[in-house]
């Protein structure tokens, strides 16, 4: 494999009106994840990119990491340091921010 780690942030546009990722954050959450593993020097190792829909459109914005396949919704720019911290860095799964399906 070639990432240990692949985030999908959903940064999903739709029309007015409809709860969607991409208009709470979605492109600021992918940003900050760029900026926080570049200062790490985990590029090469854990990828994070924008994704479509991932159906959690009133828990958005959201995000899944494999190859756990753990979901986190109603993220803030916040919650991406914690999510960098204890899942990336620590494998640790954030209960509090997890989404369950």
């Amino acid at each position: 494999m070639r990432f240990e780690k692949h985030i999908f942030v959903c940064a999903n546009q739709k029309a007015e009106g409809k709860p969607c990722c991409g208009n709470e954050n979605g492109m600021a959450i992918i940003e900050k994840f760029r900026t926080l593993l570049g200062d790490a020097g985990l590029k090469a190792k854990i990828r994070v990119q924008k994704s479509g829909c991932l159906d959690a459109c009133t828990k958005g914005p959201a995000l899944v990491i494999y190859p756990e396949g753990t979901y986190y919704g109603k993220l803030t720019l916040a919650d991406v340091d914690t999510i960098f911290e204890e899942h990336l860095l620590q494998n640790k799964v954030v209960e509090a921010l997890e989404l369950k399906f």
